[in-house]
């Protein structure tokens, strides 16, 4: 407890010194003669003014529910399908290779296909960040079924489980660390795609706000919106490495 005690404040420690660090480099760039390069007070002035334009919730809450959308429904279908796929041989030969040649294929090229065939509303969005984050979720499932450890199944099998025993009770758990593995580089995903997707066409969230701030050279405007994505996708990442401690504490840890 002592030893776990000391660890968690060695890691506030440094994560606190990160932040001032990466602060005083901004401050540093700033300060460098890059031309309108904006520091972190004409950052905090404007985003204090979006705020009370109320451009900044609105865009934040725009792009959070396309993510959350696509995000939710692409690890809904990724985790079954990545179960099947590990589970009967079949089902993995039919669809391995058809998911590999789709996961070679960035979801920021479908983005134009998906615009034309589904229009510029909120559809097409949500099917590329779906697609992003299905294509690491159900990989990341795939890879956990066909990793668990065949002493484990053997051993089940001599004690007498069956296949859904079996399933449930050892190949689900081992395979957990790998799907959550999946979802965070999925959220990523997500993000990254929303944010594509609003540049080509959107009328609202923090990518078309920073494509029209890059139209009049707003930077300090595209600074808010960059610091957003991240602080949010980091709070949403830290919630999914939360359920990861409790979903696998059984895991042995460095």
């Amino acid at each position: 407890m002592a030893a776990s005690g000391q660890n968690r404040a060695r890691t506030v420690l440094l994560t606190t010194a990160s932040g001032f660090l990466g602060v005083a480099v901004w401050i540093g760039l700033s300060k460098s003669g890059i031309d309108g390069f904006p520091g972190p007070v004409s950052v905090a002035d404007r985003a204090r003014d979006l705020i009370e334009q109320g451009t900044l919730l609105s865009d934040l809450l725009a792009s959070l529910q396309r993510v959350l959308l696509g995000f939710v429904l692409g690890v809904a279908l990724a985790v079954p399908v990545g179960f099947a796929m590990g589970w009967y041989p079949v089902v993995r030969g039919l669809f391995e290779p058809w998911l590999q040649f789709f996961r070679m294929i960035p979801p920021l090229a479908i983005i134009p296909l998906a615009i034309v065939l589904m229009g510029i509303d909120e559809t097409p969005k949500v099917f590329v960040i779906f697609l992003a984050a299905f294509l690491s979720s159900v990989v990341s499932t795939y890879q956990g079924v066909i990793s668990v450890d065949k002493t484990l199944i053997n051993a089940a099998r001599v004690l007498g489980a069956g296949d859904r025993r079996l399933f449930i009770d050892v190949v689900v758990p081992a395979s957990t660390p790998f799907i959550l593995v999946g979802m965070r580089i999925g959220l990523g995903a997500s993000w990254a795609t929303v944010v594509a997707a609003e540049l080509i066409a959107s009328q609202g969230g923090l990518g078309y706000r920073m494509q029209q701030a890059q139209l009049y050279y707003e930077l300090p405007t595209i600074f808010v919106s960059l610091i957003m994505i991240g602080l949010v996708g980091l709070a949403m990442d830290r919630l999914l490495l939360l359920a990861e401690r409790r979903l696998t504490g059984w895991q042995e840890r460095r």
